[in-house]
């Protein structure tokens, strides 16, 4: 708790979007006969995954000034995200994100984004106040890929910083948005060395690292002295982590997986809300391993439904499947 007794704030930065999900799974998406529209977009996810758990959090970036932009603004409102860090673009419309889903619920994307809003935001419109008060600030790399909004995150992670905030960060690589191959691994590892807890996928590993195996040695050559915790999730799998003074992994949860999207999501969100309220988690492996196996949780239920916001768990729910286990 902080000093006026509410909950410590953890603050989300970057773009947040409208998934069209197709109505049938396993087809492309010419052949898919219909689409359901769901909102997303990592950082965005993460901050509702927090006031889902009970945390509280905000959300900074921008929408077009569209239906679909305040339609988004709605969502995160109703979820109980500040959303004082939010604007809107006149000339920009909201992105958007068709996504395939493969039948394993695994997914591919095609974006439209030419320019979006949430590439438009500007230095000048931040709301330094609210990034001020963030006891942990998150973000992706998919904002560091155009001007403008490049120059807003760097901005906005220096204020953050400067306030005493964790620095998280989630590279949510997704390649069709990157001029290049080589673009994106110079700019996701451009801020590398800034953030003191990131987690990568396993399919982010072997893109950064270059290597196919998925162990200690592979990890570890991301590690950097800043760094107070790094994770690398593996799906089905469960979870790696490396810490100053331990390393280890949590099994995984089986269940039915519907839709990936927003996994990871739920799994950062869950445990950036465990480590705002308690820093002190990240020295004590007991402890840690706690919150992962809880994170695992959130990042398994997440899977079972269609959609990433309308997927994501409340804590009582998290808690009567662990109980179930």
């Amino acid at each position: 708790m902080t000093t006026t007794g509410e909950k410590p704030l953890i603050v989300s930065f970057g773009e947040m979007l409208i998934d069209f999900v197709p109505t049938e799974s396993g087809v492309s998406l010419a052949e898919a006969p219909g689409f359901l529209k769901a909102p997303g977009g990592a950082p965005a996810n993460v901050a509702i995954a927090v006031t889902r758990l009970g945390g509280r959090s905000a959300f900074v970036g921008k929408l077009g000034d569209d239906e679909f932009g305040h339609m988004l603004a709605g969502i995160l409102k109703k979820n109980g995200v500040d959303d004082s860090g939010i604007n809107f673009d006149t000339g920009a419309r909201t992105a958007l994100a068709f996504v395939t889903l493969k039948s394993d619920g695994d997914r591919e994307f095609m974006f439209y984004r030419n320019p979006s809003a949430d590439m438009l935001l500007r230095p000048d419109e931040l709301n330094l106040d609210l990034i001020r008060s963030a006891k942990v600030f998150h973000y992706g790399s998919i904002s560091l890929i155009v001007e403008p909004c490049r120059s807003a995150h760097l901005k906005a992670m220096e204020v953050a910083k400067e306030a005493g905030a964790l620095l998280s960060y989630d590279p949510n690589l997704r390649e069709p948005l990157w001029p290049s191959k080589e673009e994106a691994k110079t700019q996701i590892m451009s801020i590398w060395d800034k953030a003191e807890i990131i987690k990568v996928s396993d399919v982010e590993l072997e893109f950064l690292t270059g290597s196919n195996k998925i162990d200690d040695e592979t990890a570890l050559s991301l590690w950097h002295p800043n760094l107070k915790l790094l994770l690398v999730t593996l799906g089905e799998k469960g979870c790696l982590y490396y810490a100053k003074n331990f390393r280890g992994s949590v099994d995984p949860f089986h269940v039915n997986a519907v839709d990936t999207t927003g996994a990871g999501d739920s799994f950062v969100g869950a445990l950036l809300n465990k480590i705002a309220e308690d820093q002190s988690i990240l020295d004590n492996e007991e402890r840690l391993r706690k919150v992962l196996r809880f994170a695992n949780a959130c990042g398994a239920i997440t899977t079972t439904k269609k959609g990433a916001i309308p997927a994501l768990p409340s804590e009582s729910e998290v808690l009567s499947f662990l109980e179930g286990k």
